[in-house]
């Protein structure tokens, strides 16, 4: 096992006396409370973090809102925050190995992977919404306004900074996700608080002290780390924030959007998925079953539009399993830091035992295990699953699962496959593994997703929306379509 040095860096970031970020100055909880934070592929206690109060998040919040309001950077320029968004992505290129270790130390996935894709990933999306700084546009309109048929007017629509952004992030991609809600709002000239996920706040503090070093006035950007229950309820629920940006589970997406209607605030939330992998008689099989495999497994099958639903054409479906079976048999697991694992620990306890209930629950209603079904320790491992004989109508097919277990099912035809693939209340992503375009052409308006990939899956960039139908979510994130939810649009109508 060659499991890689920690830079000094890292260990010295996890040593630290915990703080938060508020405004000019980093601080501990009102209370002075912590929370232990846990490496997943040992599960021993890592460090601790600020147990943010209500009235942490309160001053955080009005933090925010002095910078949008009173400071300079409401009047910031276009270039300029351009400039400074283009800063914070150097920087994050200058410590991309050590956010990718601290990425792997605190949520368990590979620190190589990490470097190349969520951390790359992120710089790449921050400098896209650089961009976008300097193309926010307004429009002029020649108006009638029949009530006043004599007179003459001037009249234009402006795009503006909708305010504060209260966001909130998930723990399976947490610096990329945090990137996604920072970027356009960096750019539009909105201000954020930022509450990760309990369980994986790191990368979110370091982050934060790059937009410090980038030379981001005070205010603009603001961490609280907490529980959800805390930190992430009082961010919801407090009336000075404009916008909130939520990537979570569909069940505390709902409670939040119904929070933010009280308050009229505005809210896109990327929720969770049972995204299916359909693969057609015609498609490159081995091209498919790798695919598969990797839709799935890929970070633990810790992804919201994983494809966790498998429908292959009956006459291939024993041999694609098969084929997907042995990949997963062959897959290393183990720690993060060891270039040579293929999968890394689930996230936690609460995890790995969520995903053992519906394996469990898979063996006792009479389905087959393909592969894997278990689980071990230290740490909080999953072997790779796959499951056949499942029912459509089954929890298995039915519910998130988030964790790397594919359920596998065969199908007769095109609209066999088009059925099954939107019986489905979530609606993220989905994928078809065919070399037939007026086949291909054909099923794409019909699948209900946000996404289609075609010989692929969660291919992402950041000029391509991405966000779901259905329970999968409201609103979108990346592309200009996230500059849109970031900005109000106002009227204006000049008597001349």
């Amino acid at each position: 096992m060659a499991i890689a040095t920690l830079l000094p860096a890292t260990t010295a970031f996890i040593q630290r006396t915990p703080r938060m970020l508020i405004g000019a100055e980093w601080v501990e909880a009102a209370d002075g409370q912590t929370m232990p934070l846990h490496n997943p592929a040992t599960g021993e206690q890592l460090c601790v973090v600020p147990r943010a109060t209500v009235d942490d998040v309160d001053r955080a919040v009005l933090a925010a809102r002095q910078a949008f309001d009173d400071s300079s950077w409401s009047r910031t320029r276009p270039r300029e925050r351009q400039n400074l968004l283009w800063k914070l992505a150097d920087l994050m290129q200058r410590d991309a190995e050590l956010l990718a270790q601290l990425e792997c130390l605190n949520n368990g996935k590979s620190a190589a992977v990490a470097q190349a894709m969520d951390v790359q990933l992120a710089i790449d999306f921050l400098r896209y919404m650089a961009g976008w700084a300097t193309k926010i546009e307004g429009s002029s309109v020649e108006v009638s306004v029949p009530l006043m048929p004599d007179q003459q007017f001037h009249s234009f629509i402006r795009r503006e900074a909708v305010g504060v952004v209260g966001a909130i992030v998930a723990w399976n991609f947490p610096l990329l996700l945090a990137c996604w809600k920072l970027g356009p709002a960096l750019a539009t000239g909105c201000t954020v608080v930022l509450k990760p996920a309990d369980e994986t706040p790191l990368t979110a503090l370091k982050l934060a002290e790059l937009v410090q070093e980038a030379g981001y006035p005070d205010g603009v950007f603001n961490v609280v780390t907490g529980t959800g229950i805390t930190a992430g309820a009082a961010l919801t629920h407090n009336p000075r924030v404009d916008k909130l940006t939520f990537t979570g589970s569909t069940a505390v997406g709902k409670e939040i959007g119904k929070i933010a209607m009280d308050n009229m605030t505005r809210v896109t939330l990327e929720l969770g998925g049972k995204s299916p992998t359909i693969v057609m008689a015609d498609a490159d099989l081995g091209s498919a079953a790798a695919g598969a495999a990797s839709a799935i497994f890929f970070n633990q099958g810790q992804v919201c539009c994983a494809g966790s639903r498998l429908y292959v054409q009956r006459k291939h479906f024993d041999n694609v399993v098969a084929d997907i079976a042995g990949i997963a048999n062959a897959m290393k697991l183990g720690s993060g830091l060891d270039a040579s694992v293929d999968m890394g620990p689930l996230i936690s306890a609460r995890q790995q035992e969520r995903v053992w209930r519906y394996i469990e629950m898979g063996r006792d209603s009479g389905a087959t295990l393909a592969c894997g079904g278990e689980r071990f320790g230290p740490g909080y491992f999953v072997k790779p699953t796959v499951i056949v004989d499942v029912d459509q109508q089954h929890s298995l097919v039915q519910e998130e699962i988030f964790g790397p277990v594919l359920v596998a099912i065969p199908f007769d035809d095109e609209a066999d496959a088009l059925r099954m693939a939107n019986d489905s209340p979530y609606g993220l992503g989905a994928s078809i593994w065919s070399n037939d375009l007026a086949a291909v052409h054909r099923m794409i308006p019909r699948i209900k997703s946000g996404s289609v990939w075609v010989n692929c899956h969660s291919a992402l960039d950041p000029a391509l929306p991405f966000g779901g139908y259905k329970m999968s979510g409201v609103g979108r994130e990346m592309g200009y379509a996230a500059i849109e939810h970031y900005t109000e649009l106002k009227s204006v109508l000049i008597k001349l």
